[in-house]
């Protein structure tokens, strides 16, 4: 119970315990795989947001992470806007797109495979897009200027970034949870188990579910603008590629989808065994990739609830068992 509802007290802890892990001396490394752990914590949240909770899966979140990281590195490279208010305009256009696509999809009576399929076709033509405008860049991607001050939101130190990050989780955290307690969270919930039913109850579905979509949007955005700010370099492939809506979605089914610690913990496990994975094989190219795999298969065969529901047996409170 207390892993898939978590009181407000456990998960400010969790966020204290993790706020000091920089402070242990930790190399370079480890905290770049740690913001890359937090990075895909953030997008599989905004992911959870409509999937898991919603029931609005999508194949195709990464358009809303392309959308944030090339806003904030265009209007910066292009147009010298501050990096910080590039960030918070990437969020921003970010939720827009997902209102678009979820207003187009919504109204048309979209929804299970067909409204994933829709997202995956946004993903692709924005990608296809990304790669030809000169705008950003075409192939050859672009780049934003190396300028190492606070104001331009970049950092000598990795653990500036570790701890923005984790704000960023931190805050969706307790959005979530503060969601799972309100009506708007009952309303997501009603609409995933029976649509037809929760409209009959006089839930303004199209509204619920564009708000959900638009913030699960943004949010997605939140860690592409972040990835930007880190890499300072993008290109097409890796703003809008399918890398990015796979491991956003596997972070919250293999954690616990609909759950607010499941992204977080899927995200780790992933990564934590896929590095394990690279360093024991020699680095061998698309092994963690199999080891993802080999992880949602197991999920799926003996923990459809993610792992989370291992630790949370008999409790189905805002359990995710229908999805049409």
């Amino acid at each position: 119970m207390l892993l898939r509802h978590p009181p407000f007290a456990l998960l400010i802890g969790i966020l204290a315990v993790l706020a000091g892990l920089p402070l242990l001396g930790l190399p370079n490394t480890a905290l770049n795989f740690l913001f890359f752990v937090l990075v895909i914590a953030l997008a599989g949240q905004g992911w959870n947001l409509a999937g898991g909770y919603g029931g609005q899966f999508s194949f195709g979140h990464a358009a809303f992470f392309g959308v944030g990281a090339y806003t904030t590195a265009i209007l910066q490279v292009r147009y010298g806007v501050n990096a910080w208010a590039g960030f918070a305009a990437g969020i921003a256009l970010g939720g827009l797109v997902g209102f678009v696509i979820g207003s187009l999809s919504f109204r048309a009576g979209l929804r299970g495979s067909y409204f994933a399929l829709v997202t995956l076709a946004f993903a692709e033509v924005l990608r296809i897009l990304a790669n030809a405008a000169p705008i950003t860049g075409g192939a050859a991607g672009i780049l934003i200027k190396l300028d190492v001050r606070p104001e331009n939101f970049q950092f000598a130190s990795r653990a500036v970034f570790f701890w923005i990050a984790l704000a960023l989780v931190g805050a969706v955290l307790i959005l979530n949870r503060a969601i799972e307690q309100r009506r708007f969270g009952a309303y997501l919930v009603a609409i995933r188990e029976n649509e037809a039913a929760a409209r009959a109850l006089g839930v303004n579905v199209l509204a619920v579910k564009l708000q959900a979509i638009s913030l699960s949007a943004a949010i997605t955005a939140a860690a592409g603008a972040l990835y930007a700010q880190y890499f300072l370099y993008l290109d097409a492939a890796i703003a809008f590629g399918p890398w990015i809506s796979v491991e956003a979605l596997l972070a919250a089914i293999i954690g616990g989808s609909g759950t607010v610690l499941g992204p977080l913990l899927g995200a780790a496990l992933l990564h934590g065994l896929g590095e394990i994975t690279k360093l024991a094989a020699g680095r061998v190219p698309g092994i963690d990739l199999v080891v993802y795999g080999i992880v949602l298969i197991l999920v799926v065969a003996f923990a459809p609830r993610g792992v989370i529901g291992l630790f949370a047996k008999g409790d189905r409170g805002g359990e995710p068992t229908s999805h049409g």
